[in-house]
């Protein structure tokens, strides 16, 4: 089994130098998924491209060999962005006063799951965000139910659901502190 500790975690606040590897990687994590209008290359391309170009657009990506092997992106939001006004019911205003950071996708090739990369990959991520909580969308059948149970181990918590598109599942939103 492969170690946690043979990757390299670097990080990028900028899309373009990257883009190529966040696609190769998600275009393996979600192969069986790709079939579908939502996780189909391209529809990942174009949501990839608007996240990349807004605020606060930051991700971090293992590599081993010099191969990327798994990443976590997001971006800034703030009161009024759309990701909280697609979440029902209406988040607390405690999580939606002051800018958060959405935790927009993480994805890791399988012989790299359960090695730790994950949640390394997370926290350097979040190490660097000066937002007080991190929010992200999981699809609850996403694992069979254990990606969920994954950020609820990370102490997330289920505060309400969404459905970012129509060709989307709905989602369930989680949120914690940055800092724990």
């Amino acid at each position: 089994m492969t170690t946690a500790h043979t990757t390299e975690l670097r990080t990028f606040t900028k899309l373009e130098p990257v883009r190529g590897d966040l696609i190769d990687v998600y275009a393996e994590v979600r192969a069986p998924l790709l079939h579908l209008p939502n996780y189909a290359v391209t529809a990942f391309g174009e949501r990839l491209d608007r996240h990349g170009a807004e605020p606060g657009f930051a991700a971090v990506l293992a590599y081993a060999g010099g191969h990327p092997v798994g990443y976590v992106y997001g971006n800034r939001i703030e009161r009024g962005d759309r990701y909280w006004q697609r979440t029902a019911p209406e988040p607390a205003q405690e999580y939606t006063s002051r800018p958060a950071v959405a935790l927009k996708e993480i994805g890791l090739r399988p012989a790299w799951r359960k090695t730790g990369t994950a949640q390394r990959m997370h926290d350097a991520f979040l190490a660097t965000r000066l937002e007080p909580y991190v929010t992200l969308m999981v699809n609850p059948a996403a694992g069979e139910g254990k990606v969920h149970a994954l950020y609820r181990s990370w102490r997330y918590q289920d505060i309400g659901q969404s459905r970012p598109s129509p060709a989307s599942p709905v989602l369930t939103v989680m949120i914690r502190a940055t800092r724990m």
